[in-house]
């Protein structure tokens, strides 16, 4: 085995939730999605394409008529782009590992805005590559970016600089004038971007947060990431696609080939329907989570010994309880002595630590309230 794998670290979000197997109790809300199901008219249309067969192999890019859907969904929200330009992938995680593929290899320097999904870092780190990590900070009660320390790091020897926003964990979002600034900066460098935006339009203030696609052109050295699984409710059926400089989506077929093949027919059609659906479905889905934000937050911050800051976007609360330096150890805690389940911040890397994730996304706000009253039983209060 080689080295870089069996250094992996597992899952301490699973681990968390491992502690609590065989419990009926226990609140979940470690896992970066909601408890909603998928719309019945997405179900359905998956459901119509198994009856109809089509259970065979499609073209490694995605069907023709879901790339074209999908061009006109991100040009809608952005700056024209066409369907020569989509790759369709099997999930947005899967689209991620495909950049990674495309773009970083041994040797190469991959600099990421962090705290962050592990599972991003680890991509590159898998394929030989060294991460650099620049941290977010809290400063007058909210996430921000140090954009001298971030524009230090990145340099000519930087190959891809890894960016997430709206961010997971800490609902951090990018604004226009720093997308501006980071894009001119790895123009004059000559660095790949990989922006993951699958939270685009799980976002509080428009009805999109800002993307790179705003202000770079087609043929920037900019791939960006989107995924099904949070805007439409389909995190289990793994569907995403990458959006590229045209250059690249030949490449990047091949690579799909020699990784999935492609996604299920039957899943892109259930992708479909779910942009059939956008306008009508999103703006809700978007509004059912800011109320279940606005119901946590408050609550959260009013209680002593906590800090957190209320996030732009996204599905999560990351916040620390004074005192409370392990998060691994009080995530375990608060499963076992009161049942609440929230994902450990070191999960995010090391400058997580000392934080806890809660995932808000729900389609009872009541089961938030519940949430609090154990954390508050947990502390005392």
């Amino acid at each position: 085995m080689r080295q870089a794998i069996a250094e992996l670290p597992g899952s301490k979000i699973r681990e968390v939730a491992n502690a609590a197997l065989g419990r009926t109790d226990v609140l979940p809300f470690w896992f970066g999605e909601s408890d909603e199901p998928t719309p019945a008219f997405i179900r359905e249309a998956a459901v119509r394409s198994l009856n109809d067969g089509e259970t065979f192999y499609a073209h490694n890019l995605g069907l023709p008529e879901l790339r074209a859907a999908l061009a006109g969904y991100v040009s809608n929200l952005h700056k024209p782009v066409g369907a020569d330009r989509i790759a369709v992938t099997s999930s947005g995680v899967n689209a991620l590992m495909l950049a990674m593929q495309a773009l970083a290899g041994p040797g190469d320097e991959v600099v990421a805005v962090v705290p962050l999904w592990p599972n991003l870092t680890a991509q590159p780190a898998i394929l030989g590559a060294s991460v650099k990590r620049v941290s977010l900070m809290v400063r007058a009660g909210a996430w921000r970016l140090d954009m001298d320390a971030l524009l230090r790091t990145v340099t000519p020897a930087t190959t891809l600089l890894l960016l997430n926003a709206p961010n997971n964990p800490t609902g951090w979002t990018l604004t226009r004038a720093e997308q501006e600034i980071i894009l001119a900066h790895c123009r004059r460098t000559g660095t790949w971007i990989v922006a993951d935006e699958v939270y685009e339009r799980v976002f509080f203030d428009a009805d999109c947060a800002p993307s790179f696609l705003d202000v770079a052109g087609p043929d920037d050295r900019l791939v960006v990431a989107h995924s099904f699984s949070k805007s439409f409710l389909m995190t289990g059926w793994r569907l995403g696609w990458l959006v590229l400089p045209a250059v690249l989506t030949e490449a990047v077929g091949k690579l799909i080939e020699f990784n999935t093949s492609c996604a299920p027919v039957f899943v892109q059609r259930a992708g479909l329907a779910a942009l059939a659906g956008a306008v009508d479905f999103v703006p809700g889905l978007v509004r059912r989570l800011k109320y279940c934000r606005d119901t946590l937050l408050p609550q959260l911050a009013a209680l002593p010994g906590v800090s957190v800051a209320t996030p732009h976007g996204g599905m999560y609360a990351f916040f620390r309880v004074e005192g409370q330096d392990d998060s691994l150890a009080l995530a375990k805690r608060l499963v076992t002595e009161v049942g609440l389940g929230l994902a450990p911040g070191i999960a995010f890397g090391d400058e997580g630590e000392g934080w806890l994730r809660w995932c808000f996304a729900s389609h009872d706000p009541a089961r938030l309230t519940l949430g609090l009253e154990r954390l508050k039983r947990f502390l005392r209060l």
